[in-house]
């Protein structure tokens, strides 16, 4: 079973984090990585269990790894959610053996709120690496296009 860390870089998300952190149930530890929240963030991601650092300026992504256990990474912003089709495919796909994964990364569709209600993001995302994923951008990794995609969505929140 590959063990999955949920990766979140948070600056004043206290509104929205704990919707994130309630569907985050298949993941085996999650590190909040903290640019320098004034609000209750920091407090909330540790209420979840999540261990919490906070960001070193100038670190890149990559730096952090440190703090992960061997595995690999779902890597989400603070105002993103799984679904339950996503959660249920987290949990089919940990089921594996581990030699029975590609050493690749994974995408997911994204499903995003709007003022109109639900809006389907058409490109995938890549969200679910291995821990040794080289290729990032400021704080999720750069898209792969060659990654397989895992049934079920992100969901995006735009409104508290």
């Amino acid at each position: 079973m590959p063990p999955i860390t949920a990766l979140l870089h948070t600056h004043n998300d206290a509104l929205r984090l704990g919707r994130t952190l309630e569907t985050l149930y298949p993941c085996d530890d999650i590190l909040i990585v903290d640019h320098a929240s004034r609000d209750g963030s920091v407090q909330l991601g540790r209420e979840y269990g999540a261990r919490v650092l906070p960001a070193q300026p100038g670190a890149s992504p990559k730096q952090y790894m440190n703090n992960i256990r061997p595995g690999w990474l779902l890597c989400l912003d603070p105002c993103e959610s799984l679904t339950e089709s996503l959660a249920a495919t987290l949990f089919e796909w940990k089921s594996l053996p581990s030699d029975a994964l590609p050493a690749t990364a994974f995408s997911v569709f994204l499903r995003e709120e709007t003022a109109q209600g639900w809006s389907d993001v058409t490109t995938r995302h890549t969200r679910l690496v291995p821990q040794t994923w080289s290729r990032w951008g400021e704080v999720l990794p750069i898209h792969d296009p060659s990654a397989p995609l895992l049934e079920g969505e992100l969901l995006r929140f735009v409104f508290p």
